[in-house]
Parts: C-alpha cells; sequence; structure tokens
C-alpha cells in the first residue's frame, strides 16, 4: 500500500486552503486503509501531513466527519461512472442484457478507476475493503452506493427472469465480498502463487471476475428459493 507522496504547486489561498484539505484527506484515507476508523486519531493525521492537529480541527468537526468525507469523496466519482456504464449497457443491450454485460459495466468500470488513476484511488479501495465490513462502513456503503447496486440487479433480474429474487441478492453478495477481499490487497494471493498472481494486479482480474462471476449467477438454481 502506498504512502500519499503528491508534490503541490501552490498559488491562490483559495489553492492553499483546497490543497490543505487534500492532503488531509490524502493522509487520512492512507491511515483509515490500514487500522480503520477506531485505530485512527486525528493526531495521527496531523503527523501524516506535517501539521498540528489544530488545523484538521479547523477544516474537519471531528474525526467521524472527517472519515465520512474520506469516504464520500471518491465515492461519487465511482457511484456516477457505474451509473452511466450501466444506463448505457441497459440502453445497448435492450431486450437481451446478460448477466456478464451488466457486471462488466460495474466490475469493470471501477477497476478501470484504480488501474488508471494510481496510488491515490489503490488506497481508497483497500479503504472501502477494511470499513465495508464495519458498523460505520456499513451505512456510508448504503448511503452512496445502494442506487447503483440496486440499478445493476434490476438489469441482472432482466437477464435472469426465471432466478428467485433471493438468487440474484445472494449472488449480489458474493460478488461484493470478492471484489471487497480484492481491494484489499492482502498479497496472500502472492504468496499462494509463488508470484504467478499479483493482488494488486487489477488489470487481471478485470479480465477474470466479470466472467467467473457472471457463471456463478447462471449455476444457482432457478426454481423458487425452496429453502424459504
Amino acid at each position: 500500500m502506498n504512502k500519499p507522496s503528491k508534490k503541490r504547486v501552490l498559488r491562490t489561498k483559495s489553492d492553499q486552503r483546497a490543497d490543505s484539505i487534500e492532503q488531509i484527506l490524502d493522509a487520512a484515507e492512507y491511515l483509515f486503509s490500514k487500522s480503520g476508523l477506531h485505530g485512527v486519531s486525528l493526531r495521527d493525521v496531523a503527523k501524516q501531513v506535517g501539521i498540528h492537529t489544530t488545523l484538521v480541527h479547523y477544516y474537519f468537526k471531528d474525526k467521524q466527519n472527517l472519515f465520512e468525507s474520506v469516504f464520500a469523496r471518491r465515492a461519487a466519482v465511482s457511484s456516477e461512472g457505474r451509473m452511466e456504464a450501466l444506463e448505457k449497457y441497459e440502453a445497448e443491450a435492450g431486450d437481451k442484457p446478460t448477466v456478464e454485460g451488466a457486471l462488466r459495466a460495474f466490475l469493470d468500470t471501477d477497476l478501470d478507476l484504480y488501474v488508471q488513476r494510481g496510488e491515490y484511488w489503490m488506497n481508497y479501495a483497500a479503504f472501502c475493503a477494511r470499513v465495508s465490513n464495519t458498523p460505520e462502513g456499513a451505512v456510508l456503503m448504503d448511503v452512496h452506493f445502494d442506487p447503483v447496486v440496486l440499478k445493476l440487479l434490476s438489469i441482472i433480474k432482466r437477464a435472469l427472469p426465471d432466478h428467485s429474487d433471493a438468487d440474484i441478492f445472494w449472488g449480489y453478495h458474493f460478488v461484493t465480498g470478492a471484489l471487497m477481499n480484492t481491494y484489499a490487497r492482502t498479497g496472500r494471493i502472492d504468496r499462494l502463487s509463488g508470484g504467478l498472481c499479483r493482488s494488486d494486479d487489477f488489470a487481471a482480474v478485470k479480465q477474470r471476475m466479470a466472467k467467473f462471476m457472471a457463471a456463478g449467477f447462471l449455476a444457482l438454481d432457478k426454481r423458487p428459493d425452496k429453502a424459504q
């Protein structure tokens, strides 16, 4: 995981203010990705940036406010990009959407962000992976990502009209679990594969994940869920 190291050229006071906020958000994102909300203090963030803690308090009311700001900053870009891709795919597919097509719009669009935008987005991916299974992270996932997830599921339901709603939701549950494990970049696959696979190789993930997950949806029992 990379430590923030941007070099910035400052201009006006407004630029300096925006730069200070960005540096604080970058540092907090990095630290939260490593230790979560409760493992990081505002003093830790200030130390990471090289400023006094009072300046962090000046821009952010408290740690919760900073945490939510870190989450929201890139969530809007991720969610809007996915929604645009899903809507485009839905229009192009017409009456014949496929599970893999919908998943590619949802997964590949997001993976491209991390491949193309570099270390800061990779830190955000790890941040999301770490906090997604916490109460405070789950609330933010609901707020920022529910609309685009429900859009994905509506397309998959049309692609699999004989599948139960329960199967569709379970399928997404398994997809998001694999995605968060990928975003975490723990290095485990590197060790297991003897270096054949790398946990930071999101391009390789993109080549495989949608196809793999689509097969899982298709393999689910098409009859109503007998367990209910």
